[in-house]
């Protein structure tokens, strides 16, 4: 699982309000607005909707990654 890069607080805001109006289906809505941006030439915003739906993903894990201290 790799760990998002997330450059600001909007990117977490539009991952909750993904996981909210599009609940299990999050991760793919995350995909496909990344899809039309690549579509569109807009590199920018294809990797910013990569990292949140790797972000969705790691939201929606019920079992905790990474050491446990």
């Amino acid at each position: 699982m790799q760990t998002p890069y997330l450059t600001d607080r909007a990117s977490v805001d539009d991952a909750a309000d993904l996981m909210h109006r599009y609940g299990d289906d999050a991760a793919y809505e995350a995909v496909a607005r990344a899809d039309r941006s690549r579509d569109k030439g807009n590199y920018i915003h294809f990797c910013r909707w990569r990292q949140i739906e790797r972000l969705i993903v790691l939201l929606s894990i019920e079992l905790p990654i990474g050491t446990i201290h």
